[in-house]
């Protein structure tokens, strides 16, 4: 592909009113609009006390904010790209990028919380409205993790020195929920800072991500998985207290060792993985492993208030990381490395660890956040972050279930897949009878999905 004109044949004016650059906006703010939104924000958020006026017509400004998300904006000024061309003939009530940085930096920890309030409503809808989580009836998976966000700010609150030395960090925590058949969507988010334990907070955390999973339409078999640095009995308590089941990664304490240690030979079973995967402590690629099962042990047993007795599920692959060189003697006998869960989920062993395993689906969410809004935290204030966070949890959920109506194709594309066929799609604009007509491009390859997607927003209820 080649430029097909000279250069001196070629010029670039920005001066057409009647273009817009994301003509996806349209069928997805149409679709928060339907799953009531604004109306929520209305409801919920309640900015008193801002003396500037940043608390007024928070429902206009929340919209804005997800809006430019969902168009690709990872800062505060990124949101100007919603004020160019024909734009202001097609939504109303845009705000400036001043004016929602004002807004974000009014939010205290209180109104951070009205705004959870409305994300967990707001995934309640989408859910009723889209195919959002097919097969959630039945079995759902919520997995929990966190993630370190790196920031420069020595201004920013809360960004401390933690887990990596020398990288000042926040500390998100999110909760994900998924079903055999769906890409996870986000059921919960926190900001902390970046000190902050894994485990801090952890099991109110889970009960809230439990609590927003049956809200979401989550009715059957529930299960909690997670790694191991939320492997405690208050963690397991709330899940028990919910209903749910938990499957969590253990670690290799001395009481598991023991256990590990008399698991005879005979109870092995080999297992191939389809694909290989990377050993998560070599990164080595592995194709093979085999797993066995304690079906009673008994979990923190020194305290007699906390103990649990269920299944310790134990992969073990062979140890590669120092193989012989060349002219020592090799291996004598294989030496293996361990990977315990506890659980007491009711499938089969080999289902047990498989399904376990696929909590590394979260880490895919957590990379989308970061190739996303979250490639920035855009404010110095704490909770301006936080309200950024579960903006961007609302607006990832928003294009998932616009993905869910487009096709079976976008329901598991990534987001910025997302983005690229369905919301950052040019179009004219034209005026005739008190109505609007969106051109868009000729051979647009996904005009399909695009228009599936319009006509199912703009179509009458169901």
């Amino acid at each position: 592909m080649q430029v097909s004109h000279t250069p001196a044949a070629v010029s670039a004016v920005f001066d057409d009113p009647n273009l817009i650059a994301q003509a996806g906006l349209v069928p997805v703010l149409r679709l928060a609009e339907q799953c009531g939104l604004s109306r929520l924000v209305t409801e919920k958020v309640k900015l008193a006390g801002a003396g500037n006026g940043a608390g007024a017509a928070a429902d206009a400004k929340v919209a804005s904010i997800v809006a430019g998300m969902a168009a690709g904006a990872d800062s505060i000024d990124d949101l100007a790209m919603l004020r160019h061309g024909a734009m202001p003939a097609v939504f109303a009530g845009v705000r400036a990028p001043s004016t929602l940085g004002t807004f974000l930096r009014a939010f205290t920890h209180g109104h951070a919380l009205q705004l959870h309030a409305v994300h967990r409503r707001f995934l309640a809808a989408l859910a009723a409205h889209t195919p959002l989580l097919p097969g959630a009836g039945e079995k759902a998976f919520i997995d929990v993790d966190s993630t370190h966000k790196r920031v420069y700010g020595r201004a920013k609150q809360g960004a401390e020195y933690g887990r990596f030395k020398g990288i000042r960090t926040l500390h998100p925590l999110l909760a994900t929920i998924c079903t055999p058949h769906s890409r996870p969507v986000i059921a919960t988010v926190r900001m902390r800072r970046g000190k902050a334990a894994d485990s801090r907070g952890a099991p109110k955390f889970v009960s809230e991500a439990l609590a927003t999973a049956r809200e979401a339409g989550c009715t059957g078999m529930r299960i909690l998985r997670a790694d191991s640095q939320f492997y405690n009995a208050k963690v397991i308590a709330a899940c028990r207290r919910a209903g749910a089941h938990f499957s969590i990664t253990t670690g290799m304490n001395p009481s598991i060792k023991r256990a590990i240690a008399a698991i005879p030979e005979t109870a092995w079973q080999q297992i191939t993985y389809p694909t290989a995967v990377p050993d998560p402590e070599t990164g080595e690629l592995i194709s093979g492993a085999e797993v066995a099962e304690i079906p009673q042990y008994t979990a923190f047993a020194s305290r007699k208030t906390d103990r649990v007795t269920a299944r310790l599920i134990v992969r073990r692959v062979r140890d590669l990381a120092k193989p012989a060189v060349a002219g020592e003697q090799g291996e004598l006998f294989p030496v293996w490395r361990y990977h315990p869960f506890f659980t007491d989920q009711p499938a089969a062993t080999l289902q047990a660890e498989r399904e376990h395993r696929h909590h590394a689906v979260v880490e895919q969410v957590i990379a989308d956040s970061k190739a996303g809004a979250l490639a920035h935290l855009p404010s110095g204030h704490f909770h301006a972050n936080s309200a950024w966070l579960t903006l961007w949890a609302t607006t990832y959920n928003l294009l998932r279930a616009a993905g869910s109506l487009a096709s079976a194709f976008h329901a598991k594309a990534t987001t910025a897949t997302l983005r690229t066929h369905l919301v950052q799609v040019p179009a004219r604009i034209a005026r005739s009878a008190r109505r609007i007509t969106v051109h868009l491009p000729h051979n647009w390859p996904w005009q399909q999905a695009w228009t599936h997607l319009y006509d199912t927003v703009h179509g009458p209820p169901g």
